[in-house]
């Protein structure tokens, strides 16, 4: 079994992001932290062939906040700063990004970039985008990362000035987050365009996507596939090893794992803990697992009754035996979630207050709240398998305290639509703190000002949680920071939005003649290195 594990250094990256990112040279590089898989000698080019479980919301970076659609993007376009396989965020196409003052960051954009469609990258085209990403006309989903910019400026052809409402010192990692991605400026006005004749933002980006990346679009098959083609203009120093990659969209584990061992595809993800087995022991076939920062959680529309009531958030929370959760849906490959980031974060304690397994202390909860008898409710889950398995197993363990659960299933996309539109009661959702860094891990999930799609879809509404991740935001020192995500974590676990459960670990299933694939803990794909060895 190839298995990958990675811990950050969190202190070491946090030195990094203040101190701001300036380039030793011109060409950033990437080790992915892979063993690699069996030795051999690659010819270079083939067609890499990935399989995907749903079709990516958007093609549009700023349109999306998946992981298919971010592993997707993330080949399209490129970002002015990234995180390598290392963890640390480097330079892209900014060839530096400096912090000049507390509130202002300095970009010097990268010369000589140009994008799929002809055009070139220059500071205008930076500050296109910026702005596109955080109007609230064009009201992209991951506007919730760049909330805090609040102008963006050109100072000559090549660079650009950030200025933001009060000190963030996480903004690099935001913007290496694949909703940073930059496009061209003729999709950008071909989106505003649309949207004056009626349309929506994001269709004409999603129809012919124009990024800088190391793979460029070259058609789609909505629900069917995404074929992309090796950019042989690449500006980076390593380009893509193969000459194109197709994500096919295969919704059924058994069948990616049929297509995975005839070789009708190379790469598949995820793979079912309790098909671990099946691929390891394939012919041609192995496991790739990795330690992963999402963390999977029973979530509570507190808008709603009775989970407007703290009792019963607090009840079901107790009620839930989360190592049971681990062996029985995971088979073992997860640990349990404690808290809502993962101990490869920044910002994670040991020093929260943990709800522990108590189902007698639940049922005093429930009597105290109204409800000695229990009650009967809804969970909306996905048709994932995993998630198909958690909801049954939920069911199972809350109706030991007299909750009785009718499992409402849609669809990944309509799911999302139905969350985030507070459509629920109970729900199963999970989220990946894709920055590995805490503000990312929980003022979208938690603030109320990102109540809905952007994150907040427990709709829980604190001010005390609302000023502590504030303060957190606007923090300069990191020990002052930790202290307030360590606060903003005790006052969650007092009004439990969420039943944390557990993180999972990342498994992915490849062909024995792949190398160089790599997964971000976030779950996203890194496939530029790929070689397939035929």
């Amino acid at each position: 079994m190839k298995k990958l594990s990675k811990f950050l250094k969190s202190a070491a990256i946090l030195s990094v992001l203040s101190a701001g990112l300036v380039a030793c040279s011109s060409e950033p590089s990437n080790d992915p932290s892979s063993d690699g898989g069996e030795t051999g000698e690659s010819t270079g080019g083939g067609d890499l062939k990935v399989a995907v479980m749903s079709d990516p919301v958007s093609l549009d970076p700023h349109g999306a906040n998946e992981n298919v659609s971010n592993s997707i993007n993330s080949t399209i376009y490129d970002r002015l700063v990234h995180m390598e396989t290392d963890l640390t965020i480097q330079p892209a196409l900014a060839e530096s990004f400096e912090q000049i003052d507390d509130t202002t960051w300095e970009a010097k954009i990268r010369q000589g970039v140009t994008f799929h469609d002809g055009s070139e990258l220059n500071a205008e085209v930076v500050k296109a985008n910026l702005d596109r990403v955080r109007d609230s006309e064009v009201a992209s989903p991951v506007s919730f990362l760049f909330g805090m910019i609040t102008d963006v400026t050109v100072e000559d052809e090549f660079t650009v000035h950030i200025e933001t409402e009060f000190p963030f010192a996480s903004l690099p990692a935001h913007l290496a987050h694949p909703g940073g991605s930059i496009i061209s400026l003729e999709s950008i006005e071909a989106s505003y365009e649309a949207m004056e004749n009626g349309g929506q933002p994001f269709s004409t980006v999603n129809e012919a996507p124009a990024g800088t990346g190391y793979f460029k679009f070259e058609e789609r098959s909505p629900g069917q596939s995404v074929t992309l083609v090796k950019n042989e203009d690449y500006w980076h120093e390593e380009k893509a090893k193969v000459d194109s990659v197709t994500f096919t969209v295969i919704p059924e584990d058994l069948t990616r794992i049929a297509e995975l061992e005839t070789g009708g595809v190379d790469i598949i993800f995820p793979v079912n803990p309790s098909d671990v087995s099946r691929v390891e022991n394939g012919a041609e076939t192995s496991v790739q697992q990795s330690n992963s920062t999402r963390m999977v959680y029973l979530g509570f529309n507190t808008e709603v009754e009775p989970f407007d009531d703290v009792n019963v958030r607090r009840a079901l929370h107790m009620a839930v035996d989360k190592q049971a959760l681990i062996d029985g849906v995971l088979d073992g490959t997860g640990v349990i979630a404690d808290g809502p980031i993962a101990p490869d974060v920044f910002g994670y304690s040991d020093n929260i207050d943990r709800i522990e397994h108590d189902p007698e202390q639940a049922k005093e909860l429930l009597a105290e709240a109204g409800f000695p008898d229990g009650f009967q409710t809804t969970i909306l889950t996905d048709d994932d398998r995993e998630r198909q398995d958690l909801a049954q197993a939920l069911q199972y363990q809350l109706a030991e305290i007299g909750v009785d659960i009718e499992i409402d299933t849609y669809e990944f996309g309509t799911y999302l639509e139905r969350a985030g539109q507070g459509q629920s009661e109970l729900f199963l959702g999970s989220w990946g703190t894709v920055t590995l860094d805490g503000d990312y891990g929980l003022y979208p999930v938690f603030h109320s000002a990102n109540k809905g799609p952007a994150g907040n879809r427990s709709f829980i509404d604190n001010e005390e949680i609302d000023s502590l991740l504030q303060q957190a935001r606007e923090a300069t020192d990191d020990q002052e920071r930790l202290d307030f995500y360590e606060a903003a974590q005790n006052e969650l676990a007092a009004e439990s939005p969420y039943a944390y459960l557990y993180f999972p670990e990342i498994i992915a299933g490849v062909r024995d003649d792949v190398e160089g694939f790599w997964q971000f803990p976030s779950t996203t794909l890194f496939l530029r290195d790929v070689e397939l060895n035929r």
